[in-house]
């Protein structure tokens, strides 16, 4: 019995796939380990509500965070995180987001209509600095063809939730309408912009619209179509890219656009599993990213099971199969970076002692510009590089023998590394609470002992240590006859 997708919206009777897929990434085959999310920084001020990266010509990685009231360069003595603000600093709120681009060689971060737009030149800049004096302030920023955009903005004469404004051609502190073909267009009728990506074209998505700017030239300069009417996406940190493809949680659920239309992701599969889980009093605390080596977009948000209203879950999509997971992490932020390098000394500030370690000391992670997944947690970077989180994986319910009860007497689990410990869950009615026995771990000759009656059986598999892959279960029993 193969581990499946996961299909939490489905009846547990006669599932297609699997009805718990915990703390793992979906392969082709079952499901992989996820590592634990473990820090690697020294502590900001506050809480942290911006993680980015950036490479200079010469290759060379700086990594950047930002709380509410500053702006800090990764890499200090003890990798701490030092202070880089502009004179005066910050205030972008408790529930404010840093978001940032690159263009060129420079870094530029938009803290929303409160704050200017920032800029860090690299290989130059000490400290952050405003853009420029005639750009406005944004929600959202990115880099389309040559120009920068942002979105969501204020130029001085109040918030425009609904206008996007891109700078001139290969400049990015020229903003001055009319000036290298720098200008700005309101979208007024779908609602708040929620999300701008960029590339060839850019991609503005609004509560109730999806739109797609092309270059045309003078005197039009973009050509603004809504290509998706039937929906928009309603939460503004749900969004994340990766080259084309855009994926978002609209009111009905998860999306990918592809720059012309949406086709969903997650209908019949979790839909309805995310939109009753999800605690809708904190949708501001969700945030997106992908994470390419893995080939996983995922999601951070609280859950109605989060005690104290902080993101407590993760749900990941695999967009090269397909099949989804469930990841309980505790990530305020999610984020792909790159890291800069790391030696004993620099650990000691970071870590209580070399035992404290999660991640070996010769890991990619502390090898300068290597690709990490990770984001924040309250005032620390964090990287998933720590050691595999426990997994745990249930079957499908299903019946041994039709109309009769059966027992169930041993389980065969298929997993590489780690160990594994199977549970039997029963019941003889469907509308009964399903009872597991206590559990069982491997025999010496590689099974799993049970005697678990019933009419209707599911398996589960909890499996911790250095585990890699979880593959399937088998199962052996008997039928009872009828009663």
């Amino acid at each position: 019995m193969e581990f499946q997708e996961w299909l939490p919206d489905q009846p547990a009777y006669l599932n297609k796939g699997v009805t718990t897929a915990l703390n793992c990434y979906p392969s082709a085959v079952g499901y992989r380990s996820v590592n634990a999310f473990s820090a690697v920084s020294g502590a900001a001020t506050s809480k942290i509500r911006g993680v980015f990266a950036a490479k200079d010509n010469a290759g060379n990685v700086k990594l950047f965070a930002g709380d509410d009231t500053k702006l800090y360069v990764f890499g200090g003595a003890g990798n701490s995180l030092v202070d880089a603000s502009k004179s005066g600093g910050y205030n972008i709120g408790s529930s404010g987001r840093w978001r940032h681009t690159q263009f060129g060689d420079k870094l530029l971060v938009a803290g929303g209509t409160g704050e200017e737009v920032q800029k860090w030149h690299l290989g130059t800049d000490t400290s952050f600095s405003d853009l420029s004096a005639s750009c406005p302030k944004a929600d959202f920023i990115t880099v389309v063809r040559d120009q920068v955009w942002v979105a969501s903005v204020d130029d001085g004469s109040g918030k425009q939730p609904f206008r996007v404004q891109w700078s001139g051609i290969n400049d990015e502190t020229s903003w001055t309408v009319g000036t290298d073909q720098s200008d700005f267009q309101d979208i007024p009728d779908a609602g708040s912009i929620t999300g701008l990506c960029g590339g060839q074209n850019a991609v503005i998505l609004m509560e109730r619209a999806i739109a797609v700017a092309s270059y045309v030239g003078s005197p039009l300069i973009y050509q603004i179509d809504r290509v998706e009417t039937a929906r928009g996406c309603a939460y503004s940190g749900s969004v994340a890219q990766i080259g084309g493809m855009v994926f978002f949680l609209a009111e009905d659920g998860f999306y990918a656009f592809d720059g012309s239309r949406s086709q969903p992701i997650g209908a019949e599969k979790v839909n309805r599993f995310f939109l009753d889980d999800m605690d809708l009093a904190y949708t501001n605390k969700m945030s997106a990213a992908v994470d390419p080596t893995q080939q996983v977009v995922a999601w951070s948000y609280v859950s109605n099971a989060s005690p104290d209203g902080e993101p407590d879950r993760m749900i990941v999509f695999n967009y090269a199969l397909g099949r989804w997971s469930l990841v309980e992490v505790g990530a305020d932020i999610i984020a792909p970076f790159f890291t800069s390098g790391q030696d004993l000394e620099s650990l000691d500030s970071v870590y209580a002692s070399i035992d404290a370690i999660s991640s070996t000391v010769d890991s990619h992670l502390f090898k300068g510009g290597s690709f990490v997944f990770g984001g924040a947690y309250q005032n620390k970077l964090h990287a998933f590089t720590g050691a595999p989180i426990v997994g745990t994986f249930e079957t499908a319910e299903f019946s041994l023998a039709k109309d009769k009860h059966a027992v169930v007497t041993r389980t065969v689990p298929h997993f590489t590394g780690g160990s594994v410990s199977m549970q039997i869950g029963a019941r003889d009615r469907q509308d009964d609470p399903v009872v597991y026995d206590a559990g069982s771990a491997l025999t010496n000759e590689g099974f799993c002992e049970h005697r678990v009656q019933g009419r209707f059986h599911r398996a589960k598999m909890t499996i911790s240590g250095n585990w890699q892959n979880a593959q399937g279960v088998d199962l052996e029993g008997r039928p009872l006859g009828r009663r």
